[in-house]
């Protein structure tokens, strides 16, 4: 691959891969710290999630556990709530900030909230422009395809598009979570300072993921131009 040997490719992606590695650190130490603390009442990510859910009026929602760490997540599809062992069985802090984040993607599906719906419209393109874009956009420089490169870098632009609509579901996926944790009472406001602190941590590495896209689809832009 030639931009393993491009200088300009390193000045282009050393700053977002620091970023992400930063992202990672700090998600992996506040998950730690604050996943080695008991929440006052001794609830569980998985209580707190249906507690949620049905607070919204949500009943339609299933809460199951699913195998590793950090890999939660919500299924639109299916309409369920996979929380990691750890979250669905813990009951830390960070235990209860990430089912309550999960859930917030539950209440943005049960509200229709705009940006999801966004996002999961251009989901099929742009897992496409991920995996086949950088190909295209090389297999044009390499082989004098003006014309070539310019389809591969639409389809990348896909998903850069998608990193970029990722931002507000995930921020607001947080909002709405800190505001049923501050309603519900499941965590005191010390211990709720440091869910957020978990939840900014996470937050971090989208904003790092979709600078590592944006200044891929820059570099791939200027290549081609450059050779072009």
């Amino acid at each position: 691959m030639f931009h393993y040997f491009d200088p300009m490719y390193y000045m282009f992606m050393l700053p977002p891969i620091a970023l992400m590695l930063l992202a990672q650190f700090l998600v992996k130490s506040r998950y730690s710290k604050y996943g080695a603390i008991v929440n006052a009442k001794g609830m569980t990510g998985a209580d707190a999630a249906r507690e949620i859910l049905h607070a919204n009026g949500i009943f339609d929602v299933n809460v199951v556990p699913i195998e590793g760490k950090l890999t939660d997540n919500y299924d639109p599809r299916t309409k369920i709530v996979s929380l990691s062992e750890g979250v669905y069985n813990g009951n830390s802090i960070s235990a209860i900030g990430i089912a309550a984040h999960e859930v917030g993607h539950a209440i943005q599906h049960n509200t229709g909230y705009a940006p999801i719906k966004a996002r999961n419209a251009i989901f099929p393109v742009s897992s496409l422009g991920s995996s086949i874009g950088p190909l295209v956009i090389i297999a044009g420089i390499i082989f004098n395809f003006p014309f070539l490169s310019y389809i591969g870098l639409i389809f990348f632009a896909f998903a850069v598009l998608f990193q970029l609509i990722t931002l507000p579901v995930e921020f607001d996926a947080s909002r709405r979570a800190l505001n049923a944790i501050g309603t519900s009472g499941f965590l005191t406001t010390e211990e709720a300072e440091g869910a957020k602190k978990v939840l900014t941590a996470a937050a971090l590495t989208y904003i790092a993921a979709l600078l590592q896209s944006l200044m891929m689809l820059i570099y791939y832009f200027l290549r081609s131009s450059r050779r072009n």
